[in-house]
């Protein structure tokens, strides 16, 4: 699976597979509201220590915006390794940071 680097996207083995992940606009709205927060200032704090459902939502936001949407609507039920789902996040924001 190939990952388009201009747009920020990255691939994670989740669940057994490749994924693609992507820090679009829409999906930085989707966790700033899941996670009720107000700006990038909280959700940069907010990422120093998330629980295990902030990183579901930000993972499934972030599946979302790579076009993974089957394994975000799933993802509470799939197999997905919690250090897998870590790295993925912390892959996709370093890219979206360029």
């Amino acid at each position: 699976m190939e990952a388009n680097g201009a747009r920020g996207e990255v691939v994670a083995v989740l669940a057994g597979s490749e994924r693609r992940l992507c820090l679009t606009l829409g999906a930085l709205a989707e966790i700033e509201t899941a996670l009720g927060l107000e700006g990038l200032s909280g959700l940069a704090e907010r990422m120093r220590a998330l629980s295990a459902r902030d990183l579901t939502v930000v993972l499934a936001a972030l599946l979302r915006g790579g076009g993974e949407r089957g394994l975000a609507d799933e993802l509470e039920r799939a197999p997905v390794d919690p250090r897998e789902a870590a790295e993925a996040v912390a892959k996709a924001f370093a890219a979206a940071a360029g």
